[in-house]
C-alpha cells in the first residue's frame, strides 16, 4: 500500500505529517511522490491566513477531478480546516474518505481498515527522518485565544509532553543522522505548566542538551509574555542552542495589541527584546506581523512601522489581515480596512524589511560562519544527470537560522566553516574554509 502527504502550513504541521508518515511506515505502506501512484492521499491543512486555505480548496479540486478519472485511491483531510464538528465539511466534500484534527489520525486509519490499532500506537510513534533536521513537538493547542486566531479552536488547549517522552524522541532522531532538532510550540514558552514540578522550557533544554549526535537545537514560536530571564539564560548558557529567536510582535500599537489581546504592551515586549540581546551576542530575531488589522489607523500602523524601523529584526514575516470564522475578531470586530490600504501597508513594510534586512546580512561579508549543510540546491529544467547535480551548490543554515548557499566539498550533516562572498536581505552565499568559526550568526 502507497501513501502521499501533501503538506501545507506550520511546522507543526510538518511535525504532524512526518508523524503520521511513520505511522504508516511502520504499518509497512510506502510514500510516493505524485497522489495518483498511491492508495491514501492525505493532506494537512492550514487555516490561519486564507491563501493557505485556498491551496488546501485547490488540492481537494484536483483530487476530484482525478476520482472522475477513475484513480482509486482513499482521501484524507487533517489539520487546522477540521474543527470538532465536521459535518459542514462532509457536506462540502462528500468524496473525502475522512476528516481528522490535527494530531487525531485514528479517522485516517480507520478509512483505510487500521481501526483496530491500540491507543499505544501514536505516542510511540516517532518520525523518520529524512535529512539532518527535525522538528519535535513538546507542548501541543494554545490558552492564549487572541482575536484573529484559530488554532485554540483545532488545536485545543495547551498540553505539554514529558520531558522523558521529548529525551527518546530526539535520541530516536540522533541515533538516526538528525543533528539539530527545533522544539515546537504554538507558544513555546509555556511548555510543562500543565506538569508535575512545573519544569519549564529552559529545564527541557539543559535535560537533552547532551543527546549524542545532536550538535544544534533551536525553539518556536515564542510568546513574549511566557519569555523569562530563567529560559533566556538557557539559551545564553548553552553552546548547543542556536543564537536565534522568534518571537512575534504583531502590531507596534497598544490599542491594537489590546484588539488582538495579545496580553502585552510594546514596552513590554522591548523590555523582552532587550533581555534577549542583552544576554545573548550576535542574537538573530525574527518576527511576525499582521497589517490591516480590525479598525488600525494609519497612525497605528504607522507606530509598527516605526517599530521595524527602530528594532532591527532580522528577519520579519508580515501577512495582511484576513477574517477567520470561528475566531473572536470575526464574531466581534469589524474587518474594516480596504484591501488596497491592507496591500500597501503589507509593500510598505517588506520594502522597510527588505533593507533592514539587507543591512544586517551585510555585515557578515566576509566573515566565517557554521553551516549545517541540508542538501543541494534544487535542479533547474534539462538539469539531470551525476555531473549536473555535482555543480548545483550546496545549502545550510547558519546558527542564526540564515540561508546560505555554499559549494565545497561538504556532505549533508556537516557543520561546515564557510566564508561569506556574497548578501542580500535573503541569503547569504559562500566557500567552505578550514578556518575556525567566529561568533558569526
Amino acid at each position: 500500500m502507497r501513501y502521499h502527504i501533501w503538506t501545507v502550513g506550520c511546522q507543526m504541521n510538518v511535525a504532524d505529517s512526518h508523524k503520521l508518515g511513520a505511522g504508516l511506515d511502520r504499518l509497512g505502506w510506502a510514500s510516493v511522490e505524485s497522489p495518483e501512484d498511491a492508495d491514501l492521499v492525505v493532506l494537512n491543512t492550514c487555516s490561519i491566513r486564507e491563501h493557505a486555505e485556498q491551496r488546501a480548496l485547490s488540492k481537494l479540486g484536483t483530487l476530484k477531478k482525478l476520482r472522475r478519472q477513475g484513480k482509486q485511491f482513499k482521501i484524507a483531510v487533517m489539520g487546522c480546516m477540521v474543527g470538532v464538528n465536521s459535518d459542514d465539511l462532509q457536506r462540502r466534500f462528500p468524496y473525502v474518505d475522512a476528516f481528522a484534527r490535527p494530531q487525531q489520525f485514528e479517522p485516517i486509519m480507520e478509512a483505510v481498515g487500521h481501526e483496530d490499532l491500540g491507543g499505544e500506537f501514536w505516542p510511540a510513534t516517532f518520525e523518520t527522518p529524512d535529512g539532518p533536521t527535525a522538528y519535535v513537538p513538546i507542548v501541543h493547542g494554545c490558552d492564549k485565544f487572541c482575536t484573529y486566531c484559530i488554532v485554540p479552536y483545532r488545536r485545543g488547549r495547551e498540553r505539554s509532553r514529558t520531558i522523558d517522552d521529548v529525551y527518546a524522541e530526539m535520541a530516536h532522531l540522533a541515533a538516526r543522522g538528525v543533528r539539530e532538532v527545533t522544539l515546537l510550540g504554538q507558544t513555546v514558552e509555556a511548555y510543562g505548566h500543565d506538569l508535575d514540578g512545573t519544569p519549564d522550557l529552559g529545564d527541557l533544554l539543559r535535560a537533552v542538551h547532551d543527546i549524542e549526535g545532536i550538535a544544534r537545537l533551536r525553539f518556536l514560536t515564542s510568546y513574549p509574555k511566557d519569555m523569562t530571564e530563567r529560559i533566556v539564560a538557557a539559551v545564553a548558557e548553552l553552546p548547543k542552542v542556536c543564537e536565534s529567536f522568534y518571537i512575534p510582535v504583531q502590531s507596534g500599537d497598544d490599542a491594537v495589541l489590546e484588539r488582538m489581546r495579545r496580553g502585552y504592551t510594546v514596552a513590554e515586549y522591548l523590555e523582552k527584546l532587550e533581555l534577549i540581546r542583552r544576554a545573548v551576542p550576535d542574537v538573530a530575531v525574527l518576527t511576525d506581523l499582521i497589517v490591516g488589522f480590525c479598525g488600525e489607523t494609519e497612525a497605528e500602523f504607522q507606530s509598527s512601522y516605526d517599530l521595524l524601523a527602530n528594532a532591527g529584526f532580522d528577519k520579519v514575516h508580515v501577512a495582511a489581515y484576513s477574517s477567520r470564522p470561528g475566531t473572536i475578531a470575526h464574531r466581534e470586530l469589524a474587518d474594516d480596512v480596504p484591501q488596497d490600504v491592507k496591500l500597501a501597508r503589507l509593500h510598505a513594510v517588506e520594502q522597510l524589511e527588505t533593507g533592514i534586512s539587507g543591512g544586517i546580512n551585510g555585515r557578515l561579508l566576509g566573515r566565517d560562519v557554521e553551516v549545517l549543510v541540508e542538501g543541494r540546491k534544487a535542479a533547474a529544467a534539462g538539469d539531470d544527470g551525476a555531473a549536473a547535480v555535482a555543480e548545483r551548490p550546496w545549502f545550510g543554515r547558519t546558527r542564526g537560522n540564515k540561508l546560505v548557499h555554499l559549494t565545497g566539498d561538504v556532505a549533508v550533516g556537516e557543520l561546515a566553516t564557510v566564508r561569506i562572498e556574497h548578501t542580500s536581505a535573503w541569503s547569504l552565499s559562500g566557500h567552505t574554509v578550514p578556518a575556525p568559526v567566529t561568533a558569526a550568526t
